[in-house]
């Protein structure tokens, strides 16, 4: 029988705080935590609907569809999540007139309501993390996320750079 208390050498040379990888992940993760934190102290819903409610209301995602490839989650969990706010009365299915087979999620005015706070939620929690740095850090921070987003496929239409850092135009 093998000890299974001993790390295999691979595992133990591998310097987890020192992945990229790892420290998006840890980032993402701890802002999720501290939305969800604030959208359930104020709104009474989790960052995640709170978030879903914010993209129907800016027009970026009107199909269950496109909540799903924005999310990166199957449909079927879409379809929970939006059940989970049409029972609470903060969005509803549409049919489309033009197409009966297309269904377009629309807020309620109370789930516009929530969605007008978010920018404010987000914000609040973003200037937490990134107390301390510099405008130009911020900057350059978003321009390499971008890249990654670009190396990975990511279709970046509709995410818009900031006119006032533009940091990659010093790199060119």
């Amino acid at each position: 029988m093998t000890d299974q208390t001993s790390t295999p050498p691979e595992i133990s040379a591998y310097q987890l705080g020192e992945s990229p990888g790892y420290l998006i992940s840890r980032v993402k993760s701890t802002m999720s935590n501290l939305v969800t934190q604030r959208t359930m102290a104020e709104l009474g819903i989790t960052s995640q609907q709170a978030s879903i409610l914010f993209m129907v209301a800016s027009g970026k995602c009107l199909l269950a569809a496109e909540l799903a490839r924005e999310y990166g989650i199957d449909a079927s969990a879409v379809t929970r999540l939006v059940d989970r706010l049409e029972k609470r009365g903060l969005l509803s299915r549409v049919r489309s007139n033009e197409d009966r087979r297309v269904v377009r999620l629309a807020l309620t005015p109370e789930g516009q309501d929530i969605a007008v706070r978010m920018p404010a939620i987000f914000n609040g929690v973003m200037d937490n993390l990134l107390a301390g740095f510099t405008p130009e850090e911020v900057g350059f921070l978003k321009s390499m996320l971008r890249r990654v987003l670009t190396n990975s496929g990511c279709d970046l239409a509709g995410i818009t750079r900031d006119t006032t850092i533009n940091i990659d135009s010093k790199s060119s």
